[in-house]
């Protein structure tokens, strides 16, 4: 049987959620020049896919936390699979902004959130770890709980690794970079050439292609 990492990625590359440029680097806004781009919010245009992603993601959540209480999501790509995912599970949800806005009730995080509330986050995508911890941040300064997170798709940069070690936050995912260049390269969409560029890229991104 096929695993849910691959199947995922099977999916991603289907919908043109991820895309594949060796040749043609994409440049991400840290400056990182990139064989690869991953868009995951082209997942809600996709019924099947989406509703592929809620489940796995609902499960996966529920069977590692039982206890939590609340889902949230991190603003903006993992709101709507936040959403989908606790609807599934029937938790209450909210959502984490990057920043407290600067009207209204100035608030990071939106929703009801009582203190000690124990929390599972959702992230999209996970590439550095910085902005998923500062959500994760946010929530403890708030007063949750948070019990770990779970993403829909990570690189697995060791530097997001050795962050989320550091903030003592467990993380899993439903698919990954080495799962999804196993996938490209059994459906025939990548070479043994560019299979060997996209693990190099993968190894040290902030240097790649300068």
């Amino acid at each position: 049987m096929e695993s849910t990492d691959r199947k995922l990625a099977a999916r991603l590359l289907g919908i043109g959620a991820v895309l594949l440029r060796p040749e043609e680097p994409f440049t991400w806004a840290s400056g990182w020049r990139s064989p690869i781009y991953c868009d995951n919010r082209r997942i809600l245009s996709d019924p099947q896919t989406r509703a592929f992603v809620a489940g796995e993601l609902a499960m996966k959540a529920s069977e590692l936390y039982p206890e939590a209480g609340i889902v949230a999501g991190v603003a903006t790509g993992a709101i709507a699979h936040g959403v989908l995912a606790a609807d599934r599970m029937g938790k209450p949800f909210v959502y984490v902004r990057p920043k407290p806005k600067d009207h209204g009730t100035k608030s990071q995080i939106e929703g009801n959130l009582p203190a000690g509330s124990k929390v599972v986050v959702i992230e999209d995508l996970v590439s550095t770890g910085m902005s998923s911890l500062a959500a994760v941040e946010a929530l403890r300064e708030a007063g949750a709980d948070v019990l770990g997170m779970v993403a829909i798709f990570t690189y697995g940069f060791d530097i997001a690794a050795e962050r989320f070690k550091e903030a003592g936050v467990r993380l899993d995912t439903l698919s990954d970079y080495g799962s999804l260049i196993e996938e490209a390269t059994a459906e025939g969409l990548v070479g043994p050439a560019e299979a060997e560029t996209l693990g190099k890229w993968r190894l040290n991104p902030a240097e790649w292609n300068r």
